[in-house]
């Protein structure tokens, strides 16, 4: 799913501070920290939010129960109003350029229309894909009445009959969460290792374990979720699914920055990052899902703001460099006229 359409800002022209790749809550709010401490900043945006699907977010004080699209569309008017620049766009190619004259870093960021920017600094923001168990049904359904997070959506599916599809071990500790919302929870193993003192766990909370397989999800007549299939032919009535899909980072079209990826055990897949987002490509930091699958929008955005705190403070020390490199250059004649 898409964000709604939106009036694209023109692609700057020469070189900018910093370009980040990704429009949604850390790219937008390491723009905003960029953009308010002057530099020029574009941010490149798909359009293609990880949570488009969702009603609304929850969990951010202040905005809890804001749909994302508004969200968003705050975040753009605010980086705007400090002279950033917001371009709706598909990223194809990123990758390191020739530096300047005084040895600064630089990027070239390839749009899918052809049209490039150059940058002294990126940020990388592009989230990450929700890979679902391949159960007919079960996409339709993402981000409603199937959910993955307790604290995202759990409020919202309180006293439901719950199943928690099973995708691995982390969806055992995904059940007590899910437990804490509704009495009535069982869990689908669906060809999962399932242990028996998590077994006993289970029944001392009073969750029912189904070991037959999920073939489909079943809807009512209105379209929503009823329940589940069974292999056998049986179907489970349920209201609600839970599963933790896999997590694959975005890394379409930055093969060409050669960021380091790390597996994520039970999780998926996402960029490796240190302290403040940083990245061991100098010059390309990370923020956000693309490098932390379980941050909610909160502390996507925070991630954002630090690493965009961050890159500023690292172009005020190639400033400064610059200007002693060219004083060294012009020498004691140019200094004294």
């Amino acid at each position: 799913m898409t964000t709604p359409p939106y009036a694209s800002d023109a692609l700057a022209e020469g070189t900018v501070d910093a370009v980040v790749i990704g429009g949604g809550a850390a790219g937008l709010n390491g723009a905003l920290i960029l953009a308010r401490s002057r530099r020029s900043v574009v941010v490149i945006d798909s359009g293609s939010p990880r949570n488009a699907p969702a009603k609304a977010v929850h969990g951010l004080i202040a905005l809890d129960g804001t749909p994302p699209p508004e969200i968003l569309r705050r975040g753009r008017e605010q980086v705007r109003q400090y002279g950033g620049r917001v371009v709706f766009g598909e990223v194809v190619s990123a990758e390191s350029a020739a530096p300047s004259a005084d040895g600064d870093l630089r990027f070239t960021v390839t749009l899918a229309d052809g049209r490039s920017i150059t940058a002294r600094r990126i940020l990388v923001a592009t989230g990450l894909t929700d890979v679902l168990p391949e159960v007919p049904g079960l996409a339709e359904h993402w981000g409603h009445s199937v959910v993955h997070c307790p604290y995202c959506h759990g409020w919202e599916v309180r006293d439901e009959p719950i199943g928690i599809l099973a995708t691995g071990a982390a969806s055992i500790g995904h059940a007590f969460l899910f437990r804490q919302l509704t009495e009535d929870l069982t869990y689908f193993a669906h060809g999962t290792d399932l242990d028996e003192d998590s077994r006993a766990r289970f029944a001392a909370r009073g969750i029912r374990v189904i070991d037959t397989p999920v073939t489909e999800v079943v809807n009512d007549e209105d379209g929503a979720l009823a329940g589940v299939r069974l292999a056998d032919g049986r179907v489970v009535a349920r209201r609600v699914l839970a599963v933790g899909p896999q997590m694959q980072a975005r890394t379409q079209g930055l093969e060409g920055l050669g960021l380091p990826v790390q597996d994520l055990p039970n999780m998926g897949r996402g960029f490796a990052s240190g302290m403040a987002g940083t990245t061991e490509v100098p010059g390309v930091w990370v923020a956000g899902n693309a490098t932390d699958p379980v941050a909610q929008v909160g502390a996507s955005a925070a991630a954002g703001a630090l690493a965009g705190a961050n890159i500023n403070s690292m172009l005020a020390t190639a400033d400064t460099d610059a200007a002693l490199q060219g004083i060294a250059e012009v020498g004691p004649k140019g200094a004294t006229g």
